[in-house]
C-alpha cells in the first residue's frame, strides 16, 4: 500500500523528447500540479522523477489538507488550493480518499488557546469557519479521549486525502493531457548558455528547454547548489505510522503536543509524534545555522539532531557535491529517499495514542515509515525565479506543508513561468529573502 519504493514497478516509461517548452524536476504533489496547469494552457511540459512519481514526501506525508494554523501569507494559495483539490479529484475520475471532515488543535494549557486566538484574527480576515471551543466543549468535537484539555481550535471545512493514491492520480490526469512524464530518469545537470536556460542533462541525454522548475523536495538544494544557486533548505526525518482499522472516534485529523492522528479511508488512522522531527547535521547543516536559530528559538523542544545523515542522503557527509552531466549524479545513488523510521518515535506514537484512547490498549501498528521533509528556516517555502539564470523556477521547502498547499502553488508555479499575473503576494516566499538582510519570521511549527 505505501510507502512506495524503488523497487515498485515504473508506471510511467514515456521516451525523453529532444526539446520541451517546460522541464520539471521532481515527481512530487508540486511538479505534478504545476504540469497540470501548464497543460491546460496547452504548453509542452516534460516531468522528470529519479524514482517513482510521490515515491518520497508526497505519499509519506499525513494527509492533511488545511487551512487552519497556516502562515498568514500562505493562507490565500491554501484557500485556492481547497478549491483545486475538489476540482482536480472530480476530474481524475479516481476516489483518491477527499473527505471534508475537519482539523483540529487540541490545547493543553490557556497559553495553547492564546495562540489559537491569535490566529482567529487571520481565520476572520479570511472568512474560515475555524472556531474556538472551551475544555467543556472539546468532547463534542472528538469523543473518548481520556485527557482534559484547556480547548482546542477546529475548521470543520478542512480535508484529508490518503497521499499514495492522490498524487498518483493526479499524475494520470496530466499524462491524459499530454504530459511527458518520465520515472527513473534523473536530471544531472542544467544546460545553460549565455546566463539562461538552454536544456537539462539527464541521464538518458540532453532536452533541449528554456524554462526548468525545480521542484525536487529534499534535493532541490543539492542540485540547485551544484549550479551556484544557495538556499538554507535542511531535510529533517518524520517517522509516520499506520493503524489496523478501528472504530470511528473521530472522522477527521488532529494533534495536540505528543500525537497526531487523521482516519483513513481503509478504517485506520494515520498516526504520528505531535511535531517532532529529527534533523541529521550534514555540512547544510553547519553552513545555515544561524539562519535557523528564530525557529530553533522559537520551538526548541520540536527537532532532535543525530551526528551524520545516512551515505547518500542530500545533506550526508558522504554526497558528493559536484559531479559532470556525463557520470553518475547523486540522484541516481538514492532513486527514492526512503529514510528507516525512528524506534523511539514509534514507541512515543503508541505510548501518546493508548493514553489519549485508552480504549485502544491492545491496538497495533499495520505500516510504519518515514520521510524526509524539505524545511526551510521560516517554515514557508521558497516560490520564484532564480535569478541571475533565466529560465530557472525553483518551489521547494514546503516544510511538511506541501501535499496540502500542492495545487494552489501547482498552479502559481504555471503562471509564474508564463509570464502571468499569479493572483497572489508572493514577496514572503521570495528566494532573496535569505540574503537580502532581511529578518527571518518563524512561521507556525504545524
Amino acid at each position: 500500500m505505501f510507502p512506495f519504493s524503488e523497487a515498485d514497478p515504473i508506471r510511467f516509461s514515456n521516451a525523453v523528447p529532444k526539446a520541451s517548452e517546460v522541464v520539471i524536476i521532481g515527481g512530487g504533489i508540486i511538479g505534478v500540479s504545476t504540469a497540470i496547469f501548464l497543460a491546460a494552457r496547452n504548453i509542452q511540459v516534460t516531468l522528470l522523477e529519479k524514482g517513482r512519481i510521490a515515491a518520497e514526501q508526497s505519499s509519506r506525508n499525513w494527509g492533511w489538507i488545511r487551512k487552519q494554523g497556516r502562515d498568514a501569507d500562505e493562507l490565500p494559495i491554501v484557500i485556492e488550493a481547497c478549491r483545486l483539490w475538489q476540482q482536480l479529484a472530480e476530474e481524475s475520475g479516481e476516489d483518491i480518499g477527499l473527505r471534508q471532515t475537519g482539523v483540529t488543535y487540541l490545547a493543553r494549557s490557556e497559553r495553547d488557546m492564546a495562540g489559537f486566538a491569535d490566529f482567529m484574527k487571520i481565520a476572520a480576515a479570511h472568512g474560515l469557519d475555524t472556531r474556538l471551543v472551551d475544555g467543556a466543549q472539546v468532547s463534542s468535537v472528538i469523543e473518548g479521549m481520556a485527557r482534559r484539555f484547556a480547548g482546542a481550535m477546529t475548521t470543520p471545512s478542512d480535508m484529508r486525502a490518503e497521499p499514495w493514491l492522490a498524487v498518483p492520480a493526479l499524475a494520470r490526469l496530466a499524462g491524459r493531457r499530454g504530459v511527458t512524464i518520465i520515472e527513473n530518469c534523473a536530471v544531472r545537470t542544467l544546460d545553460i548558455a549565455a546566463g539562461r536556460i538552454a536544456g537539462v542533462w539527464t541521464e538518458r541525454g540532453k532536452i533541449e528547454t528554456s524554462n526548468v522548475l525545480v521542484a525536487g523536495g529534499a534535493w532541490s538544494s543539492l542540485f540547485l547548489k551544484k549550479h551556484g544557486v544557495s538556499i538554507p533548505q535542511l531535510s529533517v526525518r518524520a517517522t509516520v505510522a499506520a493503524t489496523a482499522p478501528l472504530p470511528e472516534f473521530h472522522a477527521g485529523a488532529a494533534v495536540d503536543d505528543d500525537i497526531a492522528f487523521r482516519r483513513r479511508q481503509d478504517g485506520g488512522y494515520t498516526l504520528a509524534p505531535g511535531g517532532s522531527n529529527l534533523l541529521y547535521i550534514g555540512p547544510d547543516a553547519f553552513r545555515h545555522a544561524m539562519k535557523y536559530l528564530p525557529a530553533l528559538m522559537a520551538h526548541p523542544l520540536g527537532t532532535r539532531y543525530l551526528p551524520a545523515a545516512p551515505s547518500g542522503f542530500p545533506d550526508g557527509w558522504s554526497t558528493r557535491r559536484d559531479w559532470a552531466a556525463d557520470t553518475r549524479s547523486p540522484f541516481e545513488h538514492m532513486r527514492v529517499l526512503n529514510p528507516a523510521p525512528g524506534r523511539s518515535e514509534l514507541a512515543s506514537i503508541l505510548r501518546g495514542f493508548k493514553t489519549l484512547f485508552p480504549q485502544f490498549d491492545n491496538v497495533h501498528l499495520k505500516t510504519t515509515w518515514a520521510g524526509m521533509i524539505d524545511a526551510m528556516p521560516d517554515a514557508v517555502p521558497v516560490v520564484d525565479r532564480v535569478e541571475p539564470i533565466g529560465g530557472l523556477f525553483v518551489a521547494t521547502g514546503m516544510s511538511g506543508h506541501g501535499f496540502g498547499i500542492g495545487p494552489g502553488i501547482g498552479r502559481v508555479m504555471s503562471d509564474l513561468i508564463q509570464g502571468n499575473e499569479t493572483g497572489h503576494d508572493l514577496h514572503r516566499f521570495r528566494l532573496s529573502r535569505f540574503s537580502d538582510g532581511s529578518s527571518i519570521r518563524p512561521g507556525p511549527a504545524i
